[in-house]
């Protein structure tokens, strides 16, 4: 095959991965890599990041070097939360001659797409940020800048990396009360105390983005009965479904039966009653939603949008699932 019917990206804050496929759905490549969002690395270096993983990707599935290897691009990255920011985007990766046609999507579409049955409702997700959206049947759609604080954000690793290590330190020193997050946040690090951890974050020892790692901790500590961590993550599931409400809100959906797909990172937890809190917080207001925590991969999502574009037979999008779900991602590393 001289050319792919698709390339799709899923490019999130942490990784991404990228899928070359055919009209049949038949899986060519399947590569993942480092963040590709210019948020995190900046734009040159973003897109270097993806020429890597487009040549692997290339080399995988025996494509020739030269020329765009698919007909139609899906990229669905963070970071494509305006309409100015999704336009500049477009524009570069037009500029790469990646894909005869183009199409830039925030990537929390990817993550509807693969979890929806009906291709409608809401995406929530919880990774290194947080962020939601929500598409309707007639194709309307509602969503946040997530910017993070700057946007009014609260939630992802990041804000339970913070909260960890802010309960750590107030148990700690008498300001809040007494936690086993005093021990596990610098357990985490290979530290004994709370403090040790801050005045390694505040000299440059440790990064700050090493925080959003302790997500994990703060779970752990929660499901051991720890009501501090416990308050954490009931401040995060009030917040989710506060999201999901609000987008239902917007599109005046809250009274339909809806799709609502748990997506990210911080998702993969086994603490049921965060999960039974989000659900109750949601069922409040929109009895009518249907949660599912997404079990595919996301860019599973972004190429079935990008197959949704193009004319295929009607077992395609059962093959590139099946596929997907099969193959393990060829690792690019970093340089």
């Amino acid at each position: 095959m001289r050319q792919a019917a698709i390339i799709a990206v899923d490019g999130g804050n942490s990784k991404a991965e990228l899928v070359l496929a055919g009209s049949d759905g038949r899986l060519l490549a399947f590569v993942r890599g480092g963040t590709i969002s210019h948020q995190v690395v900046g734009w040159e270096a973003g897109l270097a990041q993806l020429r890597r993983l487009v040549a692997t990707a290339r080399d995988e599935a025996r494509l020739a070097k030269a020329g765009r290897p698919a007909k139609m691009g899906v990229f669905c990255l963070a970071g494509a939360d305006s309409r100015s920011e999704t336009a500049r985007l477009a524009g570069a990766l037009r500029g790469q001659e990646i894909a005869e046609q183009v199409v830039v999507l925030n990537d929390s579409r990817a993550a509807l797409r693969a979890g929806s049955p009906s291709g409608w409702g809401v995406a929530v997700i919880c990774g290194a940020g947080v962020n939601a959206i929500c598409v309707a049947p007639d194709g309307r759609v509602a969503g946040f800048p997530a910017l993070g604080a700057l946007s009014g954000d609260w939630g992802g690793g990041m804000s339970l990396g913070d909260a960890a290590l802010t309960a750590a330190l107030r148990g700690r020193d008498g300001r809040g009360a007494r936690t086993l997050l005093e021990q596990l946040v610098p357990a985490h690090f290979g530290l004994s105390r709370p403090s040790s951890v801050m005045w390694a974050v505040y000299h440059g020892r440790i990064r700050q983005e090493a925080l959003r790692d302790l997500s994990p901790v703060v779970f752990a500590a929660a499901m051991d009965g720890d009501a501090v961590a416990r308050a954490i993550v009931d401040h995060l599931a009030d917040e989710l479904a506060t999201m999901a409400t609000v987008t239902l809100r917007r599109l005046r959906l809250l009274r339909r039966s809806v799709d609502v797909v748990l997506a990210g990172g911080v998702m993969q937890t086994r603490d049921e009653s965060f999960f039974a809190r989000f659900e109750e917080q949601l069922h409040r207001h929109a009895p009518g939603a249907r949660t599912h925590r997404l079990s595919e991969r996301p860019v599973v999502g972004a190429a079935l949008l990008a197959l949704d574009r193009l004319p295929h037979p009607r077992m395609a999008e059962a093959r590139l699932r099946r596929e997907l779900g099969e193959r393990a991602p060829t690792v690019v590393r970093d340089r």
